[in-house]
């Protein structure tokens, strides 16, 4: 199945840039757009809910900016992020927004719900869903998703616990439309690993997080550079949903990475209005296992050229090595 036109553009490296809480903001995901990959931002960023109108107005006079001083430059699309859990009393709201705009792309979470699909149909957006196992991702498809975005291991934020090679292969058993992958993704080699395995698109997070951009403090920034994979904890204390966070913070907050409780699941915070979620996301700070490629900080075109760089190097080195096995046949 081919990718709908939305998703289709001739991107800079075929990345979406992972919605951030409390990070992505207008700036950033200007700036990913008009760097050729698709930008994203939850709509729970922008506080009041009235700014969130004003944030999609300023990324899209910002990318018509850019598009009319560069006319030869292709700007990607962006995505607003909903939280369809039951929590987020802003999601009426946020939806009816995102349609009177007519957001091109819509991401959700935490939940399926088809007449959240039904509303971003109705103008002609596409709606990907975010999932952690199969079970989830026939859900989303039945209630109308256009697409997947599989959350493996490894992912940033809330993410699961299976391998990104089995959980796309178990998808790509039954599902032919647009599909991404999340999952300690911040290398070009990694981006073309994941088409190789079966996505269309990566879904790189962490790695954003750390560019000038980014509202991301600098002490997240340098923390995240001066992580690895071991530097990355699971636990589900923090929204009572298990998620991936900096070892640093946490015992930057007083508790021990290596011994933390248990939430309670029923007690799940979403950060749709409680502070519970704010203080996790603006204190026990969010990052995937990738972190071990970002090795600076930087702007997000600093970012992007080198991912496009090193999936460039990438893929002439696959097809060198296919070609020269090809000869031996």
């Amino acid at each position: 199945m081919s990718l709908p036109p939305v998703l289709a553009g001739p991107l800079t490296v075929p990345v979406v840039a992972s919605p951030m809480f409390i990070y992505s903001g207008p700036e950033l995901v200007a700036a990913q757009c008009q760097a050729g990959v698709i930008g994203s931002f939850p709509s729970l960023n922008a506080r009041p809910q009235s700014a969130l109108a004003e944030w999609i107005d300023q990324i899209n006079r910002s990318n018509e900016a850019f598009a009319a001083a560069n006319p030869e430059a292709y700007v990607a699309p962006f995505a607003v992020n909903l939280i369809v859990h039951r929590s987020n009393d802003r999601l009426e709201q946020d939806l009816a927004t995102v349609v009177e705009h007519r957001v091109p792309i819509v991401i959700t979470s935490l939940g399926a719900r088809e007449e959240v699909n039904q509303a971003v149909h109705s103008y002609g957006g596409i709606v990907l869903h975010d999932v952690i196992n199969n079970r989830f991702a026939r859900k989303a498809v039945e209630k109308g998703a256009d697409g997947l975005v599989a959350v493996a291991a490894g992912a940033g934020g809330h993410a699961g616990t299976q391998s990104p090679f089995a959980l796309i292969q178990e998808i790509r058993e039954w599902f032919d439309g647009p599909l991404l992958l999340s999952g300690a993704i911040a290398h070009g080699r990694s981006v073309l690993a994941a088409q190789a395995a079966g996505a269309d698109l990566a879904y790189v997070g962490s790695a954003f997080l750390a560019t000038d951009e980014s509202r991301a403090p600098g002490s997240y920034k340098q923390m995240i550079v001066e992580s690895g994979a071991s530097d990355i904890v699971y636990s589900n204390l923090f929204t009572g949903v298990h998620g991936n966070y900096l070892r640093g913070s946490i015992e930057a907050a007083g508790l021990d990475p290596d011994d933390l409780p248990t939430s309670d699941p029923s007690a799940m915070d979403f950060g749709t209005g409680g502070t519970a979620e704010s203080k996790a996301w603006r204190d026990i700070w969010g990052a995937g296992q990738g972190v071990g490629a970002v090795t600076s900080t930087g702007t997000v075109r600093e970012l992007v050229d080198r991912l496009r760089t090193e999936y460039e190097l990438a893929s002439g080195a696959l097809s060198a090595t296919a070609a020269a096995v090809a000869s031996t046949r």
